[in-house]
């Protein structure tokens, strides 16, 4: 009974997710002139990404003219601003093996303005870059978001006036160094005028658009963001999560220069198919029509909605938010966490009381609870590690920038192998993790360890991970005796994770404390209904909360693999333990932890296997001279 639950689960939870996951259907022609077309989009697309464009080509003028003239046609006031490029922007052409002429060394920067009816107000600007690398027609980065941009004043212009100014910056230079963004924010004469930032970009061809940057103290940003996703074709997606990572990458975008001057706004990009960016295959044929539809809507929405605010947003506090399913978006403010927590910490005591007095738990099984979810970390950290390294080296340690790329056409392998890995381990736990010899388990932990360090050197994590995981895997005795031990040991610990974030960095502690309380109030309502988990009665609150607690966190799962997966596999491990907190209780009868084990061992080799395909699936580059490598 409790294998089918978990299963049937688990397969609506991996339902629910794709359907979150999935761009909206392209707009035709023929939709309302006040909406987005992808298809109206696409044509201006087609005309930017004939070829590749950087500057100083033929190609990067043709876009110039062509741009002016599109937006001449839309009322636009078009200006053009120059600049001397970056001595780094300069470098990096030099090393690309191109020579330009001294005068070609120049940014030329694309200004529209749209005027509005109250010109004392604050203007609200859009913004995306009209360059490509050498080597890309850059369908996706950024024609996609200049094309945006273009429809959407047109949209806006059929919705009628409004009271603000909408200036439109098309940069130049962002590929080089953010040269055109810091020539603009550097000095033009609107730049004290703009309270507003809307900037597109693209790493990839597809996948939903996700809002990723914001300005420093975004509540009022996300108050806004909020109000309009009803409104989005396909939803919008964004988390906290994100904001707070990207803040503390070394990344940029044409928006890092407006958000360190500290204007307010949103910074949009789809992601997906990795292996489009900075490539040859980035053309107009190969590009998502969904992706453009989604970064174009939100684009849309959100500046209209700034464009008719009585007050644009100003700076106050970083919100704590989280779409859920790509319908709606919920948040509050940081302090509120504290009072989830205990929440949280309420619930799954009133359920650990329960099992006490009615199931026989007892402390130091849900103490081993704990060590099983240790147990579960450590290990995966381990074997994600090891079967990420056999798609090639990190990131980090690629040895050009087409090295780089080939890794990115390599990831949806490596998020496959890493998926079936996590679920591996997983099963590993649900099967009883202590009814398989110890000796197999801590020598299989043990190769997977020396693999890692053969294939990508010492990492002292992984190094510690392993020797944690072998550890306790000779140790039968910690194992849990009840599910009630498991499930309220994962739960507990999950709790104590919610609280160091909430401490360290509330921005985040989302990921844990909105899981956590759902899992603990799942549990105290089984622990009410059937403390001993005998009936069918108690699967109905459990199997409700599987599917939606792993079917949201599978919606965060995915973008969060795409942007940080490649050097930090470990990342679906911490997914993956909140996950199980919630299909614990399903763990099967004795009868079916055989063939549970069998499925996690396949699971482990399909996923070292799929790795693996990915160096034949996307093989390496021939070795090339230095003066012809295409730097970053």
């Amino acid at each position: 009974m409790r294998l089918v639950a978990l299963v049937g689960s688990l397969a609506l939870a991996l339902l629910l997710a794709v359907l979150a996951l999935q761009s909206p259907s392209p707009r035709d022609a023929s939709a309302n002139g006040d909406l987005f077309s992808a298809t109206r989009a696409m044509i201006i697309v087609r005309e930017i990404a004939q070829r590749p464009h950087p500057i100083g080509s033929a190609d990067h003028a043709r876009v110039q003219a062509l741009l002016v003239r599109r937006m001449q046609a839309l009322g636009l006031q078009v200006s053009a601003q120059r600049g001397p490029l970056s001595p780094r922007a300069v470098q990096r052409i030099e090393r690309s093996g191109l020579t330009l002429p001294p005068e070609a060394l120049t940014a030329t920067n694309l200004i529209g303005v749209l005027p509005g009816s109250r010109p004392d107000l604050p203007a609200v600007a859009m913004m995306a870059h009209y360059d490509t690398v050498p080597e890309s027609p850059g369908a996706a980065d950024d024609s996609t978001g200049v094309a945006a941009i273009l429809e959407s004043v047109r949209a806006i212009r059929a919705r009628g006036p409004a009271e603000r100014t909408l200036v439109v910056i098309l940069t130049d230079a962002e590929e080089l160094n953010l040269d055109g963004a810091r020539i603009f924010w550097g000095g033009h004469p609107l730049r004290d005028r703009i309270g507003a930032v809307v900037n597109l970009e693209a790493r990839g061809g597809g996948g939903r658009a996700m809002m990723f940057e914001t300005g420093r103290g975004n509540a009022q940003t996300i108050d806004l963001f909020a109000d309009i996703a009803g409104r989005v074709d396909g939803g919008v997606t964004s988390n906290a999560l994100a904001v707070f990572v990207y803040s503390v990458m070394p990344n940029g975008t044409d928006f890092t220069v407006p958000r360190e001057r500290g204007v307010q706004g949103i910074n949009l990009a789809f992601i997906g198919r990795p292996d489009q960016y900075h490539a040859q295959a980035s053309t107009p044929d190969a590009l998502d029509q969904g992706s453009v539809q989604h970064i174009g809507s939100q684009a849309l929405e959100m500046t209209d909605a700034l464009l008719r605010a009585e007050a644009l947003p100003t700076a106050a506090y970083d919100t704590v938010y989280a779409d859920l399913f790509g319908r709606a978006v919920i948040g509050h403010h940081p302090a509120w966490g504290w009072s989830l927590l205990l929440l949280a910490i309420g619930a799954l005591g009133i359920a650990v009381w329960r099992a006490r007095s009615h199931a026989g738990l007892t402390l130091a099984d849900s103490g081993r609870g704990v060590i099983e979810a240790v147990w579960f970390v450590s290990t995966g950290i381990v074997l994600t590690q090891a079967v990420r390294l056999l798609a090639g080296p990190l990131s980090a340690r690629a040895e050009s920038a087409e090295a780089y790329y080939i890794l990115l056409a390599r990831l949806p392998w490596i998020e496959a192998g890493t998926v079936l890995t996590v679920l591996a381990v997983g099963l590993a736990v649900l099967g009883g993790r202590a009814r398989s010899d110890p000796r197999v388990t801590a020598g299989g932990i043990a190769l997977a360890a020396l693999m890692t360090i053969g294939l990508g050197g010492v990492d002292y994590v992984v190094v510690g991970a392993a020797a944690v995981a072998i550890a306790l895997s000779f140790l039968p005795k910690l194992a849990v005796k009840t599910v009630w031990g498991g499930w309220s040991g994962l739960i507990g610990l999950v709790v104590v994770l919610a609280g160091l974030a909430q401490f360290a960095a509330p921005q985040t502690a989302f990921l844990f404390l909105w899981p956590a309380l759902l899992a603990g109030v799942v549990a105290a309502i089984t622990a009410f209904i059937d403390p001993g988990l005998t009936r069918r009665a108690s699967l109905i609150p459990i199997g409700i909360g599987a599917v939606l607690g792993v079917g949201w966190l599978m919606t965060l799962a995915h973008p969060v693999f795409l942007g940080i997966g490649m050097d930090l596999p470990a990342v679906l491990v911490l997914l993956g333990l909140l996950m199980l907190m919630f299909v614990r209780p399903l763990s099967p009868e004795r009868s079916a932890v055989r063939p549970l084990l069998a499925a996690g061992l396949i699971a482990l080799m399909l996923g070292g296997a799929l790795s693996l395909a990915s160096r034949i699936a996307e093989p390496s580059p021939p070795p090339q001279p230095p003066s012809v490598q295409t730097v970053l």
